[in-house]
């Protein structure tokens, strides 16, 4: 059974630090390219990083750049997100998503997400 798990949300203060983490299990991580989304509240869901299958070539969406890494550790078939610098502005449930490549329209399986609240 295809299954994307995220944890590490939580409460954090603005200038904090977070680390998010999608663990998949029933197939095999590294072959699939593994976005970021995330939906604040009112807003529309949107793609903020993406890591690509083999070359794991990274994309960022300029809101997140700098302040975000995303990374792959392949032995734990775990995709990370590294979130420094946080914002009040990035408050939002973090979801997880596969697919054949980076194209954010393109995902075929989904996380249940992870919420974040940056707030002091």
């Amino acid at each position: 059974q295809v299954q994307l798990v995220e944890s590490g949300g939580g409460l954090v203060q603005p200038g904090g630090s977070l680390r998010l983490s999608c663990a998949a299990s029933g197939f095999t991580l590294p072959y699939y390219g593994t976005a970021w989304f995330r939906q604040a509240p009112g807003k529309e869901r949107e793609g903020i990083s993406c890591i690509s299958s083999s070359d794991g070539i990274v994309y960022y969406t300029d809101s997140v750049k700098g302040r975000f890494t995303i990374s792959r550790d392949n032995a734990k078939n775990t995709v990370y997100l590294q979130m420094n610098s946080l914002k009040p502005e990035d408050t939002a449930v973090y979801y997880c998503a596969t697919g054949s490549g980076c194209n954010y329209h393109g995902m075929a399986y989904w996380g249940k997400g992870t919420l974040v609240t940056v707030s002091s």
